[in-house]
């Protein structure tokens, strides 16, 4: 696509103008709910793949001259004030960067990046510039994760000593993208899928600060043919060389642990499978899935189920919430720094797994 100056002084004060770096599946998601939002216009995006910027202009509107094969030309020729970084795992630490180099606010995609070097980077960058760097924890928007973090901050459990974590799929290998190549993801389904269980659960809790972790990996289905019928057969075996299975156990500050299994392929049961969590407090205790609180109350141990849990769209909250936290300056619930917490416990896990399990001190 030809690179065409956007001119500021069409810039309305009261439009925010986002552009997407990565255009593919997870960009639509972000921006079905941009357009969405009154005073929010998708004006540009940069992608290497031509279909992909094709959509950005047939379904969204985006001019053909505010779109690009590279992310540094649309921010040299474009004036934007936010950006959604929507790429591969190894593909959001530059960009974040030279986004917010370039005076845009940024929301990053799970994980915050490939390790936590490069997460502390974006966000000593953040704090340096004064922008906001949302990271893209859709699932702590939930109803059901809200039921308890309300909860817990009221303190009717308590302190929370134990929380068990699970991001289990019996079959779900990604047949698309580079899931399975860790020098591209960084990992497998624990640094996937499980950080979004992760990353809910910590937020309920308080965000304690993790000070070491423990985990082991196994490989044993993905990097083999399979027979079996699945919701995503097909997938790259030959590349894949991530695990299917990580177990890890963390230690916070405050005293708390945290127990984490995160599988894309194995034999789960079905109670198992699903990304849900639970927490165990002094006074009470509530599960994620279903949806529910454990409590004494007079004399009689009480297990408490809501009646209503409004219809929430996680999605809407999530995105609402950059916008907000850019245009009202309201406080960002998926801050920078949680994802940077949850990056240094992936980051641990993983190093404890290739030192056969021994614990790895978070610093």
């Amino acid at each position: 696509m030809a690179a065409k100056k956007s001119s500021s002084k069409k810039r309305s004060k009261k439009t925010l103008r986002v552009g997407f770096i990565g255009c593919g599946a997870i960009s639509n998601a972000h921006a079905h709910q941009y357009k969405e939002i009154d005073g929010v216009e998708i004006v540009a995006g940069a992608d290497v793949v031509e279909a992909n910027l094709d959509k950005m202009h047939n379904e969204y509107g985006v001019e053909t001259d505010n779109l690009f094969k590279n992310w540094k030309d649309m921010l040299k020729n474009v004036d934007l004030d936010a950006i959604s970084i929507c790429t591969p795992n190894w593909l959001h630490y530059e960009p974040a960067i030279d986004a917010m180099n370039a005076g845009c606010h940024v929301m990053i995609e799970k994980p915050l990046a490939m390790n936590a070097i490069e997460g502390e980077k974006i966000r000593a960058l953040a704090r340096k510039k004064k922008l906001v760097c949302t990271i893209a924890f859709q699932h702590r928007f939930e109803p059901a994760t809200q039921m308890i973090k309300r909860a817990i901050d009221a303190g009717s459990l308590g302190d929370i000593m134990v929380a068990k974590v699970h991001a289990m799929r019996r079959r779900g290998i990604p047949n698309w993208g580079v899931f399975g190549q860790k020098k591209l993801q960084g990992g497998g389904p624990m640094i996937d899928i499980g950080v979004h269980a992760m990353e809910m659960t910590h937020y309920c809790m308080g965000c304690p600060k993790p000070i070491g972790a423990m985990g082991m990996t196994w490989t044993y289905m993905g990097n083999k043919k399979s027979n079996a019928v699945s919701m995503w057969p097909n997938w790259d075996y030959k590349t894949y060389d991530v695990e299917d299975l990580c177990v890890g156990h963390i230690r916070f500050e405050n005293g708390a642990v945290m127990q984490v299994d995160a599988m894309f392929a194995g034999h789960p049961s079905p109670e198992m499978e699903g990304m849900k969590f639970e927490v165990l407090g002094t006074k009470g205790g509530a599960t994620k899935q279903p949806p529910a609180l454990f409590y004494d109350k007079d004399g009689t141990m009480i297990n408490a189920t809501p009646h209503y849990l409004p219809k929430n769209d996680m999605w809407v909250t999530k995105m609402n919430n950059f916008v907000d936290a850019i245009r009202k300056g309201t406080e960002d619930k998926s801050p920078v720094e949680h994802g940077l917490m949850i990056q240094k416990m992936i980051d641990a896990i993983y190093e404890s797994a290739s030192k056969g399990g021994k614990e790895i001190a978070i610093k």
